[in-house]
């Protein structure tokens, strides 16, 4: 049995292994930025194969994806590594995704609706009560949802698509222990700032305040590495997993 498609015809085993390595390229990723895979650590290829059940063929080209992604890197003859992600590294993804962030926003001012308004002030209003108790897991989840519904409610899928293979990078700098709880509650009234500034349907206004937002994030997270590396924190060849943005 074959598939068709525009570029020609597919085996249907075919199909089942491209289909198996997006498994395979997911789990690895949830075991990179869950931390259960460490910055600098070798991937087992095996380990991870026989973990999932599968052959190691698709480990193989799932991380060759994953290194197209930024999230690990290959060394011939000695294996595939999960990046390590330095202070200059983190400026460099701080500062790009304060563009694309205040891009996003200012194309969403124009067009934004009601039933938009009423998400946004979801989003922001289920971080607050996270932020409140303290509870990072929560606040970090829903962040994460509140920016890329911001991006994805532009409608433009090439940004929406730059943004979403982006931002998995980004998220090899988070780090549960370097966030307190006031940093939770500053960062959630910039994203009402946010808000408030969309819903004035002003261009410049929501440009600015979303890249301001990420601006003071990477101050947050240059704060936190200097500190780690003042204190005799773990700080592996300059390698940090940032602060909340």
């Amino acid at each position: 049995m074959d598939i068709e498609n525009s570029s020609g015809t597919v085996s249907l085993a075919d199909f089942r292994a491209h289909t198996l390595t997006g498994v395979v390229q997911h789990e690895i990723e949830r075991m990179i930025l869950s931390g259960e895979l460490k910055p600098g650590q070798r991937l087992n290829e095996k380990a991870v194969a026989d973990k999932l059940g599968v052959s190691r063929g698709p480990v193989r080209e799932a991380c060759r994806t994953l290194a197209e992604l930024g999230l690990v890197y290959l060394i011939p003859q000695r294996g595939v590594f999960i990046q390590r992600v330095t202070r200059d590294d983190a400026i460099e993804v701080y500062d790009l995704r304060a563009g694309l962030i205040a891009l996003s926003a200012s194309l969403l001012a124009p067009v934004l609706t009601t039933s938009m308004e009423k998400q946004l002030d979801g989003y922001v209003d289920e971080m607050q009560e996270a932020a409140e108790k303290g509870d990072f897991a929560r606040f970090d989840h829903v962040n994460q949802e509140f920016h890329d519904f911001i991006v994805r409610s532009t409608g433009n899928s090439r940004l929406v698509k730059v943004y979403r293979a982006f931002v998995k990078e980004f998220h090899l700098f988070r780090v549960h222990g370097l966030v307190q709880r006031g940093a939770l509650l500053e960062s959630n009234e910039e994203h009402r700032q946010i808000v408030n500034a969309l819903k004035s349907r002003n261009v410049d206004l929501s440009y600015d305040t979303s890249f301001s937002h990420v601006s003071k994030g990477k101050e947050r997270m240059l704060q936190a590495f200097d500190s780690m590396a003042r204190t005799g924190g773990e700080v592996d060849e300059r390698t940090v997993r940032a602060d909340i943005d």
